[in-house]
């Protein structure tokens, strides 16, 4: 999909510019050809002769190198390539970019293109959440600039949240829907995601670990392939993801009913935690500690959303997607579950506390399908992702 291709690549500075090399490689098996420019920064964490010998290629670094401007001059570099890629993307990079500042090569090379721009935002966490960055993001957004990521996760600086650059598979598939119409151009995807909370009263619920971290990654990844989303998310840590329709609910029933109003899918991935069970006598009003005792729950079944949409004779989805959180006898539950839910794949995975998954940056999980089991290595949630995302594109082809 990437052969004859060419991509220039701005490498900015950042920890996660080491993750440009891997791109770079990876670009290449593919077919693409990779013109890098290392900025100032960006050559504090990776040198000109990594990225050159990767790339097979001239690295640009100098707005004012005259043999440079008399071979290709920074106007010509910026038009000539299919599609331009900054990864990293710091906060000062995007700030030049929204401000029309052109005061080295990198920022030249973004303000003179007429091309297509794919950035991949890295920084600090309070930086991703500062009101500057999100407004430069927007006016971003608003010039037709395309964005992958950033993920959420641990980052070098100790910190935990949003910032972390998306993954080398991500920032690829998103490269592929950029310079196509990707492999799920006009599929609708159905996802489900985080947990429900099934109210006791009004101030108190019952819920589940959940963090909505696999479903969001799952939802970002389907529509860098090009998918039309519908994300269903219950009451999430993680904030939904952009350039989608969101629906966001509270219980069980909400989000069966929003995953009926969103049919026809083409395929439904249902990784939403919902509760099993709601409180059948829910108070209206809070329940006080007055001394008469323990209060009495009774609870009621709620209803099963994947086996729902799984036995649907009418519009169901040509591919149906479940996931089984077990935390013992991994595959022998999760395969029952997708004969008795009638599912066409469950995606299971051990969410023991020891295995630090729910909640967590990392999964590992095995496909199941009537091929069989299929254990995938221990990787990030958005790794996950994108290769489940890749597997239903494979599926719906």
């Amino acid at each position: 999909m990437l052969e004859n291709k060419h991509i220039l690549l701005i490498v900015g500075g950042g920890i996660a510019a080491f993750k440009s090399l891997d791109l770079v490689r990876r670009l290449r098996e593919r077919g693409a050809q990779v013109t890098p420019v290392l900025t100032k920064a960006g050559s504090e964490f990776v040198t000109p002769l990594s990225l050159a010998a990767l790339s097979a290629s001239k690295i640009y670094q100098d707005l004012f190198n005259l043999t440079d401007e008399a071979e290709m001059g920074h106007i010509e570099l910026s038009r000539a390539a299919d599609l331009i890629v900054v990864a990293p993307a710091t906060a000062d990079l995007m700030a030049k970019m929204a401000g029309g500042h052109a005061n080295d090569l990198a920022s030249t090379l973004l303000l003179a293109t007429d091309n297509r721009v794919l950035i991949a935002p890295s920084m600090n966490v309070r930086m991703w959440t500062h009101p500057a960055t999100q407004r430069n993001l927007a006016t971003l957004q608003d010039d037709g600039v395309l964005v992958v990521g950033p993920n959420e996760g641990d980052m070098a600086c100790g910190e935990y949240g949003p910032g972390r650059m998306a993954e080398v598979p991500e920032i690829i598939a998103s490269i592929d829907a950029s310079l196509t119409d990707g492999p799920l151009s006009g599929k609708h995807v159905l996802v489900t995601s985080g947990p429900t909370h099934e109210s006791i009263d009004p101030v108190r619920y019952i819920a589940n670990r959940s963090s909505g971290a696999q479903g969001t990654a799952i939802a970002k990844a389907l529509a860098a392939l090009g998918a039309d989303v519908t994300f269903v998310t219950g009451p999430a840590d993680i904030a939904p993801p952009m350039d989608m329709t969101v629906v966001q609910v509270q219980t069980a029933q909400d989000m069966l009913e929003a995953v009926q109003a969103a049919r026809p899918a083409d395929a439904a991935v249902f990784a939403a935690a919902v509760a099993d069970w709601h409180v059948a006598n829910a108070g209206d009003s809070k329940i006080k500690k007055d001394g008469a005792g323990l209060p009495q729950l009774e609870f009621a079944e709620n209803p099963d959303i994947l086996a729902t949409v799984s036995q649907m004779t009418k519009d169901r989805p040509k591919l149906v997607v479940g996931f089984a959180a077990e935390t013992d006898d991994l595959i022998a539950n999760a395969t029952a579950k997708r004969l008795r839910k009638q599912c066409d794949w469950i995606v299971a995975n051990d969410v023991s506390p020891e295995t630090g998954i729910m909640g967590g940056s990392e999964n590992a999980v095995t496909l199941i399908s009537d091929q069989g089991a299929e254990s995938w290595p221990r990787m990030t949630k958005d790794a996950v992702a994108a290769t489940l995302a890749a597997r239903i594109a494979e599926a719906l082809a």
